[in-house]
């Protein structure tokens, strides 16, 4: 049996945090990945898109990100 890490999963916990950390909680105080300290913030684009289909990140219009 083969062990691959959790990637989707620490990359779920690494954006939600950031954001949450940098107080992106609405629309107002969204901010960028990059901004929001994320490192490679376009690497995982399919997870990033899956956290916003999910409702557990919401994107604003103009590409930023919120909690």
């Amino acid at each position: 049996m083969a062990f691959f890490p959790p990637i989707p999963l620490i990359r779920r916990n690494v954006i939600v945090n950031s954001l949450r950390d940098c107080g992106a909680t609405s629309e107002a105080t969204a901010r960028t990945l990059a901004e929001a300290g994320v490192i490679n913030p376009n690497g995982f684009k399919r997870i990033t898109d899956r956290l916003v289909k999910t409702g557990e990140i919401h994107r604003t219009p103009d590409g930023r990100y919120y909690v």
